[in-house]
């Protein structure tokens, strides 16, 4: 995670398995639309896995895993559900909690990695949301991960060498590795210039405030040393 150079480097580390890094990405694009500096802001995704050990498919439902993880009533999760899907419709996103498929999303992470590569992060990123999401896919099945790689501009064989050799296995684990580091233990986690951090889908506001601080910081005040006679509005 290395600042922009010229700008405001800012990184989110996101689970594609998580419906609040869905939120707080839109809640990040409406702070940066329509900012004053955002031609100067790169904005760089990484990977986390919340649960790296879950199973490359999972039988049951959503509710029931998360029941069985959380130790939690399988209703109460539901009520859950309701309070995440009423916060994500308040952002433009339609979740099917019902429809949605239980599965690793180490893969779909390699994917990203493979679309980052290709200049490709931003569409593929989206795309892979809104599939588990909106449109119950399976992101543990490559045939899946490869229409979504091929709808943002990918190229099929190149997906499926990609995932069959796991060569970005190695960059999914760093980056979690990373998030360690510099103690992220939930997502979504927002770092600015490798100094500000915001933790969860906060509101757009939250967000443009810690930008205006990292800007500021690149762009400090002039500092005027006075000496000798000058004009002011009142004379010389």
């Amino acid at each position: 995670m290395n600042p922009s150079p010229s700008g405001v480097g800012t990184h989110m580390q996101i689970d594609i398995a998580c419906p609040w890094c869905y939120i707080g990405k839109r809640r990040l694009e409406t702070a940066l639309d329509g900012y004053p500096h955002r031609e100067e802001i790169e904005v760089t995704w990484h990977s986390y896995q919340l649960d790296p050990s879950l199973p490359e498919h999972y039988e049951g439902t959503e509710a029931e895993y998360l029941a069985s993880r959380k130790g939690m009533p399988e209703e109460q999760v539901r009520q859950m559900f309701g309070h995440v899907a009423e916060q994500a419709a308040g952002e433009g996103l339609s979740y099917d909690f019902d429809a949605l498929v239980v599965a690793n999303s180490a893969r779909a992470h390699e994917l990203l990695h493979l679309a980052k590569d290709r200049g490709d992060a931003d569409a593929v990123k989206e795309a892979l949301l809104s599939a588990h999401f909106e449109h119950g896919a399976d992101i543990g099945d490559v045939d899946t991960l490869v229409r979504v790689g091929v709808g943002a501009g990918l190229d099929e064989g190149e997906i499926r060498a990609a995932l069959e050799d796991g060569r970005y296995a190695a960059a999914v684990a760093s980056d979690i590795d990373m998030a360690r580091q510099i103690g992220v233990t939930g997502v979504p986690f927002v770092v600015v210039d490798m100094k500000y951090a915001v933790s969860g889908a906060q509101p757009p506001e939250v967000f443009r405030e810690v930008l205006d601080t990292a800007w500021s910081e690149r762009t400090p005040a002039v500092q005027v040393v006075q000496s000798g006679d000058v004009c002011g509005p009142d004379g010389c």
